[in-house]
């Protein structure tokens, strides 16, 4: 048996560890050395929730205790309503959540995957090279790619509403800002104008705050996604903090206007993206099968932060199967479609509602402002986003959550 995997993102990581803890032989394809995915530009500010650090601890990998370097809860704040102030409530976890700069978190993987005696080929790898690569693995993962070798997989039209960005987005690591207590993220919302998500992380310079505009595009934040740090950093700058002034007001009481500042030139990622769910599978020429795993398979906006775990969840439920199953037919690709199926497309699902939230989850979020046992169990579904999304995709199911946690 041996497995190739494109991408050594969480997803090829986390499978490729994964594999060789159980001694299968893997070859991951990085488009990117460990050394330049350190020194590169911030990819993107992702948090990792409990089940996923579940999996670390369990291959070994979870060097960032989360005890010191994590979270325990969501601090949000709504502005816009018709209330005279903003709306401020908490929700907590059961158990913590963490933020680690994947310039950071990526390469130490890298080095505990080669350890272990995973084999990396450094170069990119196109749609063209898989007929190839299938020829010399039994099965090929695709981990990489939410355009370019990822659209291999065709798009399924029942499961992406999208057609272009519902976002316009400006993610950063900033100095300056002082953590909340207790020290959570800050989920602030300014209704018409967009989403901050404010993210405790540790990054290549240590402890900092990651701070994620998702701007309606049309709104009044989405200056942010245009505005280039390196033309003008003064005014880089000035425009952040006047739409925290204005937009955010829970983040800019613990801003130290003196001190604040973006970390660095490359600690800026600007730009959109197209949520897409994409078929499973598909079968090469050579009779042998491609599965689909994180940004392959399913491209969600990051206004949830589930993109990571969902990729993981997914990489771990391929690995199970790998383990478990006969061969690596079509059938076996089935299997794993179904077994990650919930997890993977609640994630997406959750995330699509939430970018253009129905009367009832409008009405959830007013009714969590006012119960923290609703609050908190709202929160603590970041670890089972299936369970999520089975209490928000009707009307009638999220009435039946909330009398359930207002009844506890």
């Amino acid at each position: 048996m041996n497995i190739g995997i494109i991408g050594s993102g969480v997803s090829g990581l986390h499978l490729g560890l994964f594999l060789r803890e159980h001694d299968i032989p893997v070859t991951m394809y990085a488009e990117k050395s460990a050394e330049q995915v350190a020194g590169g530009r911030l990819p993107n500010t992702v948090a990792h929730h409990h089940h996923t650090l579940e999996r670390e601890r369990a291959l070994g990998v979870h060097h960032w205790d989360a005890g010191e370097y994590g979270y325990v809860c969501h601090h949000h704040c709504v502005v816009g309503t018709p209330a005279p102030a903003p709306l401020r409530f908490r929700g907590d976890f059961e158990e913590p959540s963490s933020i680690i700069d994947y310039r950071v978190y990526l390469p130490r993987l890298m080095v505990d995957y080669e350890e272990r005696g995973g084999e990396i080929r450094i170069g990119a790898v196109a749609a063209e090279d898989l007929e190839r690569l299938s020829g010399e693995h039994d099965l090929i993962v695709v981990a990489a790619g939410r355009d370019g070798i990822g659209a291999m997989f065709p798009r399924r039209a029942d499961r992406s509403p999208y057609d272009k960005p519902q976002r316009r987005l400006s993610a950063g690591i900033y100095h300056g800002i002082a953590y909340s207590e207790p020290k959570g993220v800050g989920v602030h919302l300014s209704l018409g104008h967009g989403e901050l998500l404010e993210l405790p992380i540790f990054s290549r310079e240590g402890f900092a705050t990651a701070l994620l505009f998702e701007a309606i595009p049309g709104g009044d934040l989405e200056v942010l996604a245009d505005v280039r740090y390196d033309d003008d950093p003064h005014r880089f700058h000035a425009a952040v903090l006047e739409k925290v002034e204005r937009h955010f007001p829970m983040l800019h009481e613990r801003i130290d206007l003196g001190a604040f500042a973006l970390q660095g030139p490359t600690d800026i990622l600007q730009g959109a993206l197209t949520p897409i769910v994409r078929e499973d599978y598909l079968r090469l020429a050579s009779g042998r099968y491609a599965l689909a795993v994180g940004d392959a398979h399913c491209v969600v906006d990051p206004v949830n932060g589930q993109g990571a775990n969902s990729a993981s969840y997914s990489a771990w439920t391929i690995g199970e199967a790998i383990l478990a199953d006969y061969g690596f037919d079509e059938r076996f690709c089935q299997r794993v479609a179904r077994e990650r199926e919930a997890f993977v497309l609640g994630v997406s699902d959750w995330t699509n509602m939430i970018l253009n939230p129905q009367p009832h989850v409008v009405e959830l979020i007013g009714a969590m402002s006012q119960n923290k046992a609703l609050c908190d169990a709202y929160t603590e579904n970041f670890n089972h986003p299936d369970r999520q999304w089975d209490a928000l995709a009707t009307p009638e199911r999220t009435a039946a959550f909330i009398a359930r946690h207002s009844a506890s």
